[in-house]
């Protein structure tokens, strides 16, 4: 018994060795190939690295000079001037399609958005907004709940009370989560669904007690109560 355990065992050892000669004879006959791929990779690395650094940051940059007045405009109200311009600095539409790789342009697909939402051009708003995307805590919601909007203006409402949901469970915070919890509560009200606004209010009851919208929630829960 131990001699064939042991002749297992040297016949294992043999596999092993032979594999590893088989592994040494093909690196040793490829070793142009893999020696191409090395660099290959060291080629593509240091050309994504001098794209980063020699076009998209001096685009960045520009860019984001060009958007300061964009974004005067939108905050004055002036939102066509702050989609299209003044004839001295380009507005967010322009921005948007001669700087496409940079993060102002993303950024401008937002306010070109809420802009159109404003202006009452409600498929625009729908376009651009959708778009646009973030990591934020509090833009992406709102730009979310915006699309809920324009579907709302459309007399789209489920649409809309899929975006509000959709912006409440985004991001769990005491402004946005319960803001569009009661939009789309009143919008399901008028949908004859009253058991699902209830569960809309409950939630901004039990879980955002210390929001603005928490402070009117009662009224809001004994009125979908008295339709079910």
């Amino acid at each position: 018994m131990v001699s064939k355990k042991k002749s297992q065992e040297n016949q294992n050892l043999e596999a092993v060795e032979t594999a590893l000669s088989r592994t040494e004879m093909f690196i040793e006959d490829n070793s142009k190939l893999f020696s191409y791929l090395i660099i290959g990779v060291i080629v593509i690395a240091g050309a994504f690295i001098g794209v980063k650094k020699l076009i998209i940051a001096p685009k960045q940059t520009e860019a984001s000079a060009q958007m300061f007045m964009a974004e005067q405009y939108f905050e004055q109200d002036s939102f066509n001037l702050a989609l299209n311009g003044d004839g001295n600095y380009l507005g967010f539409l322009d921005i948007i399609d001669e700087y496409k790789i940079t993060k102002a342009a993303k950024l401008a697909n937002y306010y070109a958005g809420i802009s159109f939402l404003q202006m009452g051009q409600f498929s625009e708003a729908i376009e651009y907004l959708s778009k646009f995307s973030s990591k934020d805590e509090m833009i992406m919601p709102i730009a979310t709940g915006a699309i809920g909007d324009a579907h709302a203006e459309l007399n789209d409402f489920d649409k809309a009370i899929e975006y509000y949901l959709k912006a409440a469970n985004m991001r769990n915070n005491e402004f946005t989560s319960p803001l569009y919890l009661l939009k789309a509560g009143e919008l399901l009200e008028t949908q004859d669904k009253a058991q699902k606004a209830l569960d809309a209010y409950n939630i901004i009851k039990d879980d955002y007690p210390d929001s603005n919208e928490a402070r009117q929630i009662p009224k809001y829960i004994e009125r979908a109560k008295q339709k079910i």
